[in-house]
């Protein structure tokens, strides 16, 4: 059993979602980047997603566009992002690490010697949003040959026409872009977002999260009535950016900060739990 599959199997043994953290790799720089990834498990974090910086973000609202501008600015790459999931790896062998972003710079680093590194640094999936399922021989299928889940986004417009082909070679989960949109962009219709994820499990045993759009305790907590897990991003990337000094720097309190607020939002996915039971 993968890490992926084993923790959404523990979570549904305590009959409540998940909840996904995204942070930005290297922001706002790659020390307190690290220190903050190795505190999300503590904060209440059952997955990660790492963002790989890169310099055209399309799908990425403001708040992760400028999280990867300042990655960018203090030298972060792909190559250094592995490190820090095998850093982070030394002292956490349970939480599963997704990276996310785009194919760009994986395609530079070349595939197979990135999903070798992967592998080795102990990442256990990816969501490469630029690359449809007519792509899969491009990173997709060698990515499932080498053990590491490739997970795919379903949105809105994903039809049951569509849907087939999207869940075709997914696995580790199956993720739902709750509006139309940039990340960050809106706040989802909850009531909308139950039928959707009703819709596609029925054509899937995989676990369905949700994301783009969850800011709050609150939104966590409608989310994970409904689904397997609650996706929160440009909340936290956001709270990066507000705890920065003037200069861009990072405070003393950037961590806490976020730490924080993954804790209010890891009782919101409890909140939920308690409708869901």
């Amino acid at each position: 059993m993968s890490r992926i599959d084993a923790k959404f199997a523990a979570v549904k043994a305590e009959g409540r979602a998940a909840l996904v953290t995204f942070v930005t790799a290297g922001d706002p720089n790659h020390d307190t980047s690290l220190s903050l990834i190795k505190a999300l498990p503590g904060a209440g974090a059952d997955l990660i997603e790492i963002g790989m910086p890169f310099t055209d973000p399309m799908a990425d609202g403001p708040a992760i566009q400028l999280s990867s501008q300042r990655a960018l600015k203090g030298g972060q790459t792909l190559a250094k992002t592995l490190a820090m999931v095998a850093a982070f790896r030394e002292a956490n062998s349970d939480t599963p690490v997704i990276l996310m972003g785009y194919y760009n710079p994986i395609y530079i680093y070349g595939v197979p010697r990135f999903l070798a590194d992967a592998k080795a640094a102990g990442v256990d999936g990816l969501i490469v949003v630029d690359l449809p399922p007519e792509e899969d021989a491009e990173l997709c299928l060698p990515a499932l040959e080498a053990g590491i889940a490739f997970i795919r986004l379903a949105t809105p417009t994903t039809n049951d026409k569509r849907l087939p082909a999207v869940l075709a070679h997914t696995s580790g989960f199956v993720y739902y872009v709750s509006i139309n949109g940039i990340t960050g962009s809106a706040t989802p219709d909850f009531a909308e977002v139950g039928v959707a994820v009703d819709r596609i499990k029925a054509h899937t045993h995989l676990p369905v999260v949700v994301g783009f759009g969850v800011k709050s305790r609150a939104h966590a907590a409608e989310v994970a009535k409904v689904a397997d897990g609650v996706v929160v991003g440009s909340a936290l990337v956001d709270a990066v950016r507000r705890s920065l000094a003037a200069d861009g720097r990072a405070g003393t309190g950037t961590v806490e900060s976020v730490v924080g607020l993954v804790k209010e939002l890891a009782a919101g996915v409890r909140d939920g739990q308690r409708v869901r039971a």
